[in-house]
């Protein structure tokens, strides 16, 4: 069992508290939505929750089983797909998936031809990532973090690029390979996220004002 807590989290940039007070639990198998309008700090907390920035005040921990993990050794046990996170263009589909899985075990015996067909991608195994479509890049986003074997996924607007099938194909792939995850999505867009069991509103947590 795996699982994340935050309590009476908070973050501020100069004088602007981007949320405060803000606790959250999630456990493995269970999905949690962060949601707020364009600009309420979403991607900030992914970032924070993920060890990529630190938190003004508050605590965050992780535990898988009895043991607690460091916060500097969490990016071990997690995933995440993000807009503002790039794939490395020179490489082809095949190449990027091998060394992608090089530090990430697979989650489930899958050959080359299998993941490419589970990413819709069977026909660009060997074309640069460069060459990728929007779309193709974001489903290549989502497969690598579903098809690894990390307790911890984090999704920042997950379908962006995707249309109504991409769309379709994402809550799949949340059914198919997303049952055990402690699942932690940031969204505006109900489609993403309607099927979590917690939502939080992150403008709930949103402190202006010289603190």
């Amino acid at each position: 069992m795996f699982s994340v807590d935050l309590s009476l989290g908070g973050k501020k940039f100069q004088r602007e508290w981007i949320f405060k007070g803000l606790s959250l639990r999630v456990s493995s198998g269970e999905k949690l939505a962060i949601t707020g309008a364009n600009g309420s700090g979403k991607s900030t907390l992914v970032k924070c929750l993920s060890g990529q920035m630190p938190l003004t005040e508050g605590e965050l921990s992780f535990t898988s089983g009895v043991s607690r993990i460091a916060t500097d050794d969490i990016y071990k046990h997690l995933v995440i797909s993000a807009p503002y996170l790039e794939l490395p263009e020179e490489f082809t589909l095949e190449e990027f998936l091998r060394f992608h899985f090089s530090f990430k075990s697979l989650d489930a015996p899958l050959r080359m031809e299998e993941l490419a067909d589970l990413l819709h991608l069977r026909k660009a195994v060997n074309k640069p990532i460069s060459l990728f479509s929007s779309g193709m890049k974001q489903r290549l986003k989502l497969g690598i973090c579903f098809f690894s074997r990390s307790p911890l996924v984090l999704l920042d607007e997950p379908t962006s690029n995707l249309d109504e099938k991409g769309i379709q194909w994402y809550r799949n792939l949340i059914a198919d390979f997303g049952k055990s995850k402690c699942l932690l999505i940031a969204s505006n867009d109900s489609r993403e996220y309607d099927f979590c069991e917690q939502i939080l509103c992150l403008e709930d947590y949103k402190k202006q004002g010289l603190l």
